[in-house]
Formats: structure tokens, C-alpha cells, sequence
């Protein structure tokens, strides 16, 4: 993952992002990428849990 951090307290998924960073244009150059969890990924502590998650700014 990009610039994201996941944590579980109890039934809560909280999510940081830091929004001043920048990882360049998106594929499609539209877009400028903050933060990817860069596919469907595991919620920490519950597998059957899936996020998929972009971040990201116009041009």
C-alpha cells in the first residue's frame, strides 16, 4: 500500500492518509495519486474484510 495505514479497534477500521504526499500521475494521467491501497487489500485482524481504496487530486 501507498501512504495508508489501517488500524482495527473493535468493530472501527480507522484510516490515515497523509494528504501532502504525492506519488506522481495516475495511469491515465488525470490524475495525481496521494494514496493506493493498490488493490483490494485485508482489513488488519479480519481476512474476510476487503478494502480497495485511491486517493487522489486533478491535475
Amino acid at each position: 500500500m501507498k501512504n495508508v495505514e489501517m488500524s482495527v479497534e473493535g468493530n472501527i477500521l480507522t484510516i490515515k492518509v497523509d494528504l501532502t504526499k504525492d506519488f506522481g500521475l495516475s495511469s491515465s494521467g488525470k490524475t495525481i495519486i496521494i494514496a493506493s491501497s493498490e488493490g483490494n487489500q485485508s482489513v488488519p485482524g479480519k481476512e474476510t474484510v476487503k478494502i480497495g481504496l485511491n486517493v487522489y487530486k486533478k491535475k
